[in-house]
Order: structure tokens, then sequence, then C-alpha cells
């Protein structure tokens, strides 16, 4: 299924260009019985569907894998309990029926009892910013028009209650792995709560990271630990990131490639510098003599602009 193009980011450009599985990614089950499924779901997929946008989702593929075994059954389908932005990869649940949906989220927060994720930022160009080892950021988050979560500097917009517990697990000369829990869980919590720390996460066009070393989002959702809302049972699922995050954290990076939204804005602004420009059309005295005061004004602020 094709995707909808509608002003597409340089980082996803790039991926449809050089990412060999783009479009195609694929999930692994890591557990299922007859009211839930446990997921791996890989960077670059999305969650579940959104409006206006046509690409796969994790919901669409587990719906054909189950139509593919027999199994897939209006009282028997997989149903959305929460989501990984479509860059973030990691361990993530769904229900397999209405009765276990509306238990899973009534209970969320009781019955969820661990959810960590680990995330490469990078590390603030000013060493005053750094973070201590461990603590939280308490910070409400606003959406700006492109629905994108930031932390608002002022208290003029809508917001909405935000609190991120973090710990570091290993501190580079340039970036910082963190480790990182939720006691909210609010479109691009972390990502905006450590880029508004001087901490903006390792390929994040959206949050104007500076570097992009594994060419994704470096956020992963680790462990998910919960109770079974049917059986009681405590269940633990865990998924370790990239083993390359923790060598390229402990080395680090002193003369990174720009990242290719870097790139693409110089290109554009040599662009633009290059370009003639036209010299201002001249209104014959003639002919401005027949014109109102106002006219006169608009004719030249025109004229100037072309």
């Amino acid at each position: 299924m094709k995707e909808t193009v509608h002003n597409v980011k340089a980082s996803t450009e790039y991926k449809r260009k050089h990412k060999a599985d783009y479009g195609h990614e694929r999930i692994e089950i890591l557990y299922q019985d007859k009211d839930i499924v446990v997921i791996n779901k890989p960077s670059g997929m999305l969650s579940v569907p959104y409006p206006g946008s046509r690409a796969r989702t994790a919901l669409e593929v587990l719906e054909k894998i189950f139509r593919k075994e027999g199994s897939y059954s209006a009282s028997h389908k997989p149903l959305t309990v929460h989501r990984l932005d479509r860059d973030t990869s990691g361990v993530m649940m769904f229900a397999l029926h209405e009765a276990a949906q509306k238990k899973i989220m009534d209970t969320w927060h009781k019955m969820v009892t661990e959810r960590l994720y680990r995330a490469v930022a990078e590390n603030p160009l000013n060493p005053k910013y750094n973070l201590p080892d461990s603590g939280l950021i308490d910070e409400p988050l606003a959406q700006n028009a492109h629905h994108v979560g930031y932390v608002p500097k002022d208290g003029t917009v809508e917001t909405v209650a935000a609190r991120t517990n973090y710990k570091v697990v290993s501190r580079g000369p340039t970036h910082t792995l963190f480790e990182l829990s939720l006691d909210t869980g609010k479109k691009n919590q972390i990502r905006a709560h450590l880029s508004s720390k001087h901490y903006p996460l390792a390929g994040d066009e959206n949050y104007r990271a500076k570097t992009d070393p594994f060419h994704r989002l470096a956020l992963h959702a680790r462990t998910l630990e919960f109770t079974h809302p049917f059986t009681g049972k405590k269940m633990k699922f865990e998924v370790s990131e990239p083993e390359e995050w923790i060598s390229y954290v402990e080395k680090g990076d002193e003369h990174p490639a720009s990242p290719i939204w870097i790139r693409e804005r110089k290109n554009q602004q040599s662009e633009k510098a290059a370009e003639p420009s036209l010299p201002p059309q001249r209104i014959s005295g003639k002919k401005s003599v027949h014109m109102d005061f106002i006219a006169r004004g608009q004719a030249m602020g025109k004229s100037k602009h072309r």
C-alpha cells in the first residue's frame, strides 16, 4: 500500500530511497493468547492508522496475519490499547476482543507495572544544561499546528500535564543513553521533554537534531511489564535496543555527518541565494500623474517585490 505524500520530511524521503525494507517492515509476535497479543514493532511503521494516511500499520499487518491463518473474525481481531510513534521501535500490546480492549484501557495505569524506553540523545552544547544522572521532567505539553508536542515557554497556550522519569545509562562525549519511564503517556512526550532540556534525540528531524547516526529516531520501547487482564498472571516482555547504540555513545562522534534535513535546508538556502533578482520596474512620470496617491503607492510596492 502506497503512502500518501503531503510535505514529506527530508528524513522520510531519505528512508524511502535508501532503507531496504521501507514500507515493508515486519513485526515480530512475542506472545499471543485469546485475549492479547504482544509484538515487537519496527521503527518506521505506524502503530495504527491516522486520517489521510495510507501507510502500512502494525494493526493492519496483524490483521493480515490473522486472516492468513484463518483466526480473524469480528470477535477475534487486534484492537488498539496504546500507541508508539512511527519511528519508535519496541514492545507493544494489542487486545484481541472488545472486552479485553475496554478492560485494558480502563485499568491501564494499574495494570501496567513497568514500561521502559531507551533513547540516545545529543549532549547540550553548553555544559550548564547537563542533566543529573536521574530525575523527573515535569513540564506540561502543548501541540503546534502540525500536531507535534512541545514544552511552551509561556502560559498562553492550552497544555496537558506530562511527567517523564529518566536515568542516565551511559554518558559519552557527544551523546547520552537514557532509560525513561512515563507517568503520563502523551504524544511525543519523551522527545519533547528531552529536547526542552537541550537533549534532542539523535535522528529526530522534528526536534532539530544535528546528528542521525542510525538513520532512524533513536527511541526504543524496551520493556513492558503488566498483569494479565483476565488471568492475573504477571507478564514481562523485553527487547533490547540495538547494540550499536551503547557503543556509539561510549565512543562519541566528534565529526558526525550532517543529517539529510540539514543538508536539504542548506541546499534550499543556496538555491534561493543563487536566484537572479529582477530590477524594480520603474513607473514613468507620465503614467504616475494619472494615478491617485493610493494606486501609486500600491504600484511602487509591487514593483519593488518583483
